[in-house]
């Protein structure tokens, strides 16, 4: 009898192990002061959290309507940029959100950029199709799908004050750094910081 309460026992215990979720990889104290001491140029002001914050949950939608959530993104380091097709920090910085997906977006690594006002698709269509530059010839946006939430609850949740802002989130949807106002995101700090970020996340003492 006691054997068989032993075998029982240690299969519930298997099939907990089977069902639990990995741990979640975090950035230790030597890899969040080693990215901090990298940031130069536009990345200086870019805020490497000593801890992830939650995974913000309010919902948003697609350019069609159909409901979006950053879970979605589960598995990828995402740069999530809140914009809104009034702020021209935002219309400076959007082609190089663009260039940058191009680059490096792919199965590991995504921008999504979020409309954070009540503009319709069209009209942020329209903003992708000539980018109004503050500086330059227009830039016509052709690797960011639509993505907007009206309702701006997002912006709450996440503590959004002011446009641009730009998160950096974990394979888990948790943010870890955050930059507040534009960058040149496909520069080559920018992208030297965000591949040291990624490393760091999936190092195996992460």
């Amino acid at each position: 009898m006691r054997m068989m309460r032993g075998l029982f026992a240690a299969m519930l215990y298997g099939a907990a192990a089977l069902g639990a979720t990995p741990a979640a990889a975090e950035l230790d104290a030597a890899e969040i002061a080693a990215l901090k001491a990298a940031r130069t140029g536009d990345m200086e002001k870019l805020i490497v959290h000593d801890a992830p914050r939650p995974r913000l949950e309010t919902a948003f939608e697609t350019g069609s309507g159909e409901k979006r959530a950053i879970a979605d993104w589960e598995g990828k380091v995402v740069l999530l940029n809140f914009w809104a097709t009034w702020c021209p920090p935002c219309r400076k910085e959007m082609p190089s959100l663009d260039r940058l997906q191009a680059e490096m977006g792919g199965e590991g690594f995504e921008v999504v950029a979020l409309s954070m006002d009540r503009a319709s698709t069209e009209r942020i269509e329209a903003f992708y199709a000539e980018v109004p530059q503050a500086e330059g010839a227009p830039w016509t946006v052709s690797n960011l799908p639509v993505y907007r939430e009206p309702t701006l609850r997002i912006g709450a949740e996440g503590g959004i004050l002011g446009l641009p802002v730009t998160l950096v989130l974990d394979r888990q949807g948790r943010e870890v750094a955050r930059l507040q106002g534009e960058a040149e995101w496909d520069s080559e700090r920018a992208k030297a910081m965000l591949k040291a970020i990624i490393e760091a996340l999936d190092s195996p003492a992460s």
